[in-house]
């Protein structure tokens, strides 16, 4: 289908040169050629135009399993995206986002692939709908690393575990010379869930917090260098930036860039962005549901005197609710989320025992999750970041499940995700086919 289309588009030029240079018996048959490419085409899009039903379902159930595939296995990335591309380009080839009759019956489904096959385009890999480069350009005034995180003395200290207490000394410094809205809140600690996108087996951080102000409409921005382990050799390039911008109407946008940092033989260690750089990015929003994310460290990894600031830290972020990610991105077209089924659908089979009964009645990610709140926990999404959420306490709030409960939650939500059954769908399968649960 694809090659039908890039076939035709490319040689009509070469048909009109024939012509021009006077061959007409080579016109006509390279005319013939292009019809029946042309016929090809056509016969594809007809049957999907005047009986979609059953290409929709059909592709649906291959995405979904796909999906889950992925979800489990980082190895079945390609298979994944050999799917979302056919469907992709089925729906761009036949022209069905511009089909009434076919929009108006799936609505969901062309939506859905025309967000989430965003980031399939090598211009296009933070996943918004905007080329990379504009979004940087448009968002580099809320992005930028302030100037004082940048100086030659505090990078050398951010640069080695052994020199972390020199850099937050540099920070209290700092401090002593701001006033009390504008003071820097940071803490060290080591993450629970992922690696630096330089070195996924780095999970210490410094994080600190720039204060903004809403009145004027500077960003309040969450820096967090990667720091190294104790004695590492390796070095940690990794630098995240997210800032929220809170709008005089109550908006509050959040934005991302990724900085690596370069370490000069001459000892000079130097700042810039990592696409810039030619190290390419990540889809924002595959972990940033919530737009900027809680803190929860792992126990034991914070210093006792900074231990109320994670607190602080968290306090913070529920301010920031809802985020809306500007005219970036509309995250509401990417559906419903983890456990937004009925607990009577996803406690199917799940046995009548206290235990079974506590882990079903568990199931209340959607109540925080969900548009206007935290964000629908939605395709596409990090595994390691979901697991560890679940298994590891934090979610969902004010349960105390043991290991083999919490072990059986995050099964059970995840299977209902991703179920294809006909008689009793998944979220994603039924939100797609335009039959919410």
């Amino acid at each position: 289908m694809g090659f039908a289309i890039h076939f035709l588009s490319m040689n009509v030029a070469v048909f009109d040169l024939l012509t021009k240079l006077g061959s007409p018996l080579m016109s006509a048959l390279f005319l013939c050629g292009l019809l029946s490419v042309s016929n090809v085409s056509a016969a594809t899009c007809k049957p999907i135009k005047s009986l979609p039903d059953e290409w929709v379902r059909t592709r649906v159930n291959l995405f979904v399993r796909a999906a889950r595939n992925l979800y489990d296995d980082d190895k079945n990335e390609k298979s994944y995206q050999k799917i979302l591309d056919d469907i992709a380009d089925t729906i761009k080839q036949c022209g069905l986002a511009q089909d009434q009759s076919f929009v108006g019956r799936y609505p969901e489904f062309v939506d859905y692939f025309s967000l989430v096959s965003l980031d399939r385009l090598a211009d296009h890999e933070l996943g918004f709908n905007v080329p990379d480069r504009q979004y940087f350009a448009e968002t580099r005034e809320y992005v930028e690393i302030p100037d004082f995180l940048l100086t030659p003395k505090f990078l050398r200290a951010v640069s080695r575990f052994e020199t972390l207490n020199q850099a937050k000394q540099l920070l209290r410094e700092l401090n002593a010379n701001r006033p009390p809205a504008e003071q820097l809140i940071f803490f060290s600690y080591s993450s629970r869930h992922l690696g630096t996108p330089d070195n996924p087996d780095s999970y210490r951080r410094l994080l600190i917090i720039v204060p903004g102000n809403a009145a004027r409409q500077i960003p309040e921005k969450w820096v967090q260098f990667g720091v190294p382990d104790p004695r590492a050799r390796a070095s940690v390039r990794n630098v995240s930036v997210v800032s929220v911008v809170t709008t005089l109407s109550g908006i509050r946008n959040v934005y991302f860039k990724d900085y690596y940092r370069t370490y000069r033989r001459n000892g000079l260690i130097t700042i810039k962005g990592r696409w810039e750089l030619g190290y390419g990015d990540d889809n924002c929003a595959q972990c940033h549901k919530s737009g900027i994310l809680p803190i929860f460290p792992v126990a034991g990894s914070v210093v006792r005197d900074e231990l109320p600031l994670v607190d602080t830290v968290n306090d913070r972020f529920k301010s920031y609710v809802p985020a809306s990610f500007d005219k970036y991105l509309d995250s509401s077209k990417l559906g419903p989320g983890l456990g937004s089924g009925s607990r009577r659908e996803i406690g199917k089979g799940a046995g009548t025992n206290s235990g079974a009964r506590l882990t079903t009645d568990a199931i209340t990610c959607a109540e925080c999750h969900q548009p206007g709140r935290l964000g629908a926990l939605n395709w596409p999404m990090d595994r390691t970041l979901i697991s560890s959420y679940v298994k590891g306490g934090q979610m969902p709030f004010g349960y105390d499940l043991d290991k083999a409960q919490r072990n059986e939650l995050y099964q059970k939500l995840v299977r209902d995700y991703f179920a294809i059954d006909d008689a009793n769908p998944g979220i994603l399968k039924a939100w797609l086919l335009g039959r919410p649960r």
